[in-house]
This record gives C-alpha cells, sequence and structure tokens, in this order.
C-alpha cells in the first residue's frame, strides 16, 4: 500500500484550497503589506480579511489576533510578555506538568530569572483536577497556563472552568489550544480564556504562521523587537501568503468541523477496538471519551516505541512516539509518566493521529500490520520471554 499517514498531531498536508489562495501572493501580488504604495493595498487588506475570519471563529475582535511565526512563539510571548509586565504585582505562575515544552521550557527559562512556577499532577487520564488547580492559586499568582487538549494523548482540559476560576482569584489565563484550534469549537469570551495560542499547520494551514490571541486590556511586553508591524506589538515583515493561507485554512475548518470530527471518531473508535482486543498487553492512554476525535495513544508493554516506528516505516505507515519535537529523545514522554506510566512500559508509545483523509482501509492495513510488528518485536524481547514463562508456570 501507498504511504499511509497517520501523525497529523506532528503536521498536516496543505489543503488545494489553502494553497491556491496563497499562490498570487507569493508570486504576483508579492508586495510587503507595510508598503505605502497602491500595489501593497490589495495584499494588506487581505491579511485583515483573514485576521477577522480568526477573530469571528473564536468569538475574539479583530484587533485582538496578533500573527506570529507558529505556536512556540506565541506560547513564549504570553508567558514571557505577561510575566514581565506583571513583575511588580507578583511572580507566581501554575501550568501543568503535560505541557508542550514550548510552555514547559519557558516557565524553566521563567525560573531562572526569579520567577516561581507550579506545575500541576493530572490524573491517569491527563485531566486537571479544578479544586487542585484553584488551591494552587496565591495572592502573588498572576499567570495560569493549561493546554486545551493535549497534543500526545488528546485529552481535552475543562478550560471554561479553569478560566473562570483563575478569572474569580484575578489571574491571567492562557491556553496552548495548538492541537484544538480548527478541531474543536472555541470561544473565548464564553470559555474565560485571556490569551490563546494555535498554529496554521495543524489544521491544513501553512508552515511558519501561527497567532496569539490577546485580550484587550491585558497587559504584555514585546517579545520580538524591530519595526511597526502587528499594531507595533510584534516586529518582524508580514507573512501576507502564510496569514492569507491560515485564513483559508481556518474558513475550511469551520465548514467542516462537525463533520469531519463524527468521521474521524468513528475511525479512531475502530482503531482503539482493534488494537486493544487483537494484540495483548497493550494500554490505550488519555480520556476515553474527552479527547480529540483524531488521536490515539498506546503503550505496547515488552516493546522500544522506536523499533515500532522504525518497523511501522518500513511498511510506509508514519505515526509517532510523541511530539514530534522531541521524536528524536530516548527518554519517555514526560506527558505519560505524569499520568503514572513506569518507564518500561511508556518506552513502548505509539500515538497514531487522523485526518479526514483516513480511510477505513488504512486503518485496517494499519493494524494488520502492527500485529505482525509487535509479534516480530516480542519474540526477541527476553523480557516478554520471561514474562511468558512466569505465566505458563502460573
Amino acid at each position: 500500500m501507498e504511504r499511509i499517514y497517520l501523525d497529523n498531531a506532528a503536521t498536516t498536508k496543505v489543503a488545494p484550497e489553502v494553497f491556491e489562495a496563497m499562490k498570487p501572493y507569493l508570486m504576483e501580488e508579492f508586495a510587503n503589506p507595510s508598503s505605502t504604495y497602491r500595489f501593497a493595498g490589495q495584499t494588506h487588506g487581505k491579511v485583515d480579511d483573514a485576521r477577522k475570519t480568526i477573530a469571528d471563529f473564536i468569538g475574539a475582535k479583530e484587533s485582538e489576533i496578533y500573527f506570529t511565526s507558529g505556536g512556540s512563539e506565541a506560547d513564549n510571548w504570553a508567558i514571557k510578555g505577561v510575566a514581565d509586565a506583571l513583575s511588580t504585582r507578583g511572580k507566581h505562575i501554575i501550568t501543568t506538568k503535560i505541557e508542550h515544552h514550548a510552555v514547559l521550557h519557558t516557565c524553566e527559562y521563567l525560573e531562572k530569572h526569579g520567577y516561581e512556577v507550579t506545575y500541576l499532577d493530572v490524573d491517569e487520564y491527563g485531566l486537571v483536577d479544578p479544586a487542585k488547580f484553584e488551591a494552587a492559586i496565591r495572592p502573588d499568582t498572576i499567570l495560569a497556563s493549561v493546554m486545551f487538549a493535549n497534543n500526545e494523548i488528546g485529552t481535552i482540559e475543562p478550560i471554561a472552568e479553569l478560566g473562570k476560576i483563575a478569572h474569580n482569584h484575578g489571574v491571567i489565563f492562557h491556553t496552548d489550544a495548538v492541537q484544538a484550534f480548527g478541531h474543536i469549537r472555541i470561544n473565548v469570551d464564553e470559555m474565560n480564556i485571556d490569551l490563546l495560542s494555535a498554529s496554521a499547520h495543524k489544521l491544513n494551514g501553512p508552515k511558519g504562521v501561527g497567532l496569539l490571541y490577546l485580550r484587550t486590556g491585558i497587559k504584555v511586553t514585546t517579545l520580538i523587537h524591530g519595526g511597526s508591524q502587528e499594531r507595533g506589538r510584534r516586529a518582524g515583515t508580514t507573512n501576507s501568503a502564510g496569514i492569507i493561507g491560515f485564513g483559508k485554512a481556518v474558513e475550511l475548518a469551520d465548514e467542516r468541523l462537525e463533520a469531519n470530527n463524527e468521521y474521524e471518531t468513528k475511525l479512531r473508535n475502530k482503531l482503539i477496538e482493534r488494537v486493544t482486543t487483537e494484540i495483548p498487553y497493550v494500554k490505550f492512554n488519555g480520556h476515553p471519551e474527552q479527547r480529540l476525535s483524531n488521536n490515539t495513544n498506546f503503550c505496547f508493554r515488552f516493546i522500544e516505541g522506536e523499533s515500532l516506528l522504525i518497523l511501522l516505516d518500513q511498511n510506509n505507515i508514519c505515526a509517532s512516539s510523541g511530539s514530534a519535537c522531541t521524536s528524536g529523545a530516548l527518554d519517555p514522554s514526560h506527558v505519560l509518566l505524569a499520568i503514572g506510566l513506569p518507564h518500561e512500559i511508556a518506552h513502548g508509545s505509539i500515538r497514531f493521529t487522523l485526518s479526514a483523509e483516513t480511510t477505513e482501509e488504512e486503518i485496517d492495513y494499519t493494524v494488520e500490520a502492527l500485529k505482525k510488528i509487535v509479534d516480530r518485536l516480542r519474540s526477541m524481547s527476553p523480557l516478554y520471554e520471561d514474562f511468558v514463562k512466569k505465566n505458563n508456570k502460573n
């Protein structure tokens, strides 16, 4: 079979409609939208159109959308920007142990510069307990950052409830919505969100463009200095084609969200059912229901995830052992350790993330290939051999 792409949490294919929307602004209409001549005016207008499309999608104002180079920059800007702007009020930040490294490493950076960070535990499904979240808030807490949906195990957090708790205590609330944006309906007012990070390439848009939603009145300092782009708050030549592509991707996501979720959920559930019933000693990770429609994550006991990935690739199947940003690491996923898995089980994790283009035939092919690969790897595992001998004696 031709390549089966089941790593859509890492990145997605640019939709044809997105590519067509971008093309003129890479070639014919290539002007810098910050220029004053008429040639640049049309490009500037299209960028503004994209800003409005995206703002409307999350119930925000156009003036509250700032374009960035991606989700990592948006996370850095949100957290460092608030921390710096409110440092005289307090230096305590709350986040969770399962955040993307764009958040975790930013918080670690701030700890080296006099800030204190509380890293909340999660339960076995990866959920934050609202009561523990509230208990962590102190008089000097200025910011809480909790991801909307986890990139590895797909669990969706109770964002609206957490945001309300934060607001009740005068704490600014940020969510890394990179995995959720375009896949879950989000309304920033109803969900009590002050800052939100997103990235175009997770919803069939181009790489290299993202956004920070910044609620009017929230104080943040500038992260990137230089020109006066993005109303003087984020310097750098406007990525016109990327932003216009982002706007088109959001437009498509808005039209197709419910249909895509229904289709992906059906295939996701089939994959979960077949893997967990046809392959022994498998653990399914994340919340069974409160999860992204396209996400599955399994741990296969007695097997290294890296070996699984290599053999899946030899069968033309693209998957991941967790976050793409850490796929080269030998350490087990920090997310799986945070939900209580021991190292030896966490090492055998594989994430399959589907799209609206994934077919039932691809799911069946993947499961059949996976069964053979698991059998092959376990046959070479002394740990598995000892386990079988021990069980046979009993």
